[in-house]
């Protein structure tokens, strides 16, 4: 049996206490500054205010100040901060982590950078650790919902990290037969995939709400949500190979991508826009929910028009994130630039 402190106990860290204490593993779940409600409710009945889900009877629980005690004797460590916590993460956690144990992240998203450069999380954590620190980064990324996962619908998820010998000693912590995991070394690729896909969901609900604002209730008018999906497939492949990531994890952009549409934040934002909504309406509605969606379209676009005035970049091989950004950031209305879907392949 080993120990496993997950940091962060947000919805996605919560779910993966599942597998882990099912793996009969010893599990701790240690709540950020944000959390302490959170960790309250648990510690009552184990029920997940967020989640909406009963936690196994067993887990430990751990508010923000007993942090160094959750870390005491462990095995593994698993970063559960939504993106707006990266900074936090890396101030006030890496310091007093133990460099030989081990670190993955469920953490999603990208830093852009004035040149056009992307960087995904991993790498800029390692960029925050001393020289000659030897801890690691792995993550975790594919199409998993936490709420599937906590009732054990089959998920197919990728690991991630510097080392496959390690990667394997982490699968087999959390693999169940409910819960599937593959393994790569390219953190790039994967990492820019699942974090793209929030962007670009929000991109292809929108004509979902196109639809309902019809009168369709959002379930006709399938070509135009699929037409999106399809374009957004191209424009994410695109950017992989952008930012240095293998094709291969195209798979886990696309079915990350199909799940977010389905249910989720990133959804609920395009479906507002779709429907006329305007951004500011949109926040307002939505407001204390953490929107990665917003963030991940916003720094995209921004590196891709830096990487378009440095001649690296046509912005006409963008027009779906083009327009997310004009929603977004130029308070623009739903116009869907179909025919400048159109390619002579």
């Amino acid at each position: 049996m080993s120990v496993v402190t997950l940091i962060g106990s947000g919805q996605m860290a919560s779910a993966l206490t599942f597998p882990l204490f099912e793996n009969g593993h010893e599990v701790r779940l240690v709540g950020s500054p944000l959390d302490d409600e959170v960790i309250d409710r648990l510690r009552e009945d184990n029920y997940h205010v967020n989640l909406r889900r009963t936690l196994h009877d067993g887990i430990n629980y751990y508010k923000n100040d007993a942090m160094k005690d959750a870390l005491q004797g462990v095995d593994l460590v698993v970063c559960g901060v939504s993106s707006f916590g990266v900074d936090w993460f890396a101030d006030e956690v890496l310091p007093i982590l133990d460099e030989n144990v081990p670190l993955i992240s469920v953490t999603k998203g990208m830093l852009d950078h004035e040149d056009g450069s992307m960087e995904v999380y991993p790498n800029y954590w390692q960029s925050k650790l001393p020289k000659d620190s030897k801890l690691k980064f792995y993550a975790i990324g594919g199409p998993c919902t936490a709420r599937d996962l906590s009732d054990h619908d089959p998920s197919f998820v990728a690991y991630c990290g510097p080392d496959f010998e390690i990667l394997e000693k982490i699968r087999d912590m959390f693999s169940t037969d409910y819960y599937i995991i593959s393994l790569t070394q390219d953190v790039v690729g994967l990492e820019a995939a699942v974090a793209l896909k929030n962007g670009y969901a929000l991109g292809t609900a929108l004509a979902i709400g196109m639809a309902e604002k019809a009168g369709d209730d959002g379930i006709d008018h399938n070509n135009s949500e699929s037409a999106l999906f399809q374009q957004s497939v191209k424009e994410m492949l695109d950017l992989l190979r952008l930012v240095g990531g293998k094709d291969e994890n195209i798979m886990f952009a696309a079915g990350d991508l199909n799940v977010t549409v389905a249910a989720g934040r990133s959804r609920t934002v395009g479906l507002m826009l779709g429907q006329g909504y305007t951004i500011e309406e949109t926040l307002k509605k939505l407001e204390g929910q953490t929107l990665e969606a917003v963030v991940i379209a916003t720094r995209t676009a921004r590196a891709v028009k830096a990487l378009a005035k440095r001649g690296k970049v046509n912005l006409d091989d963008f027009p779906l994130l083009m327009h997310v950004d004009e929603l977004l950031n130029e308070g623009k209305t739903v116009n869907i630039p179909w025919k400048k879907f159109e390619k002579k392949m």
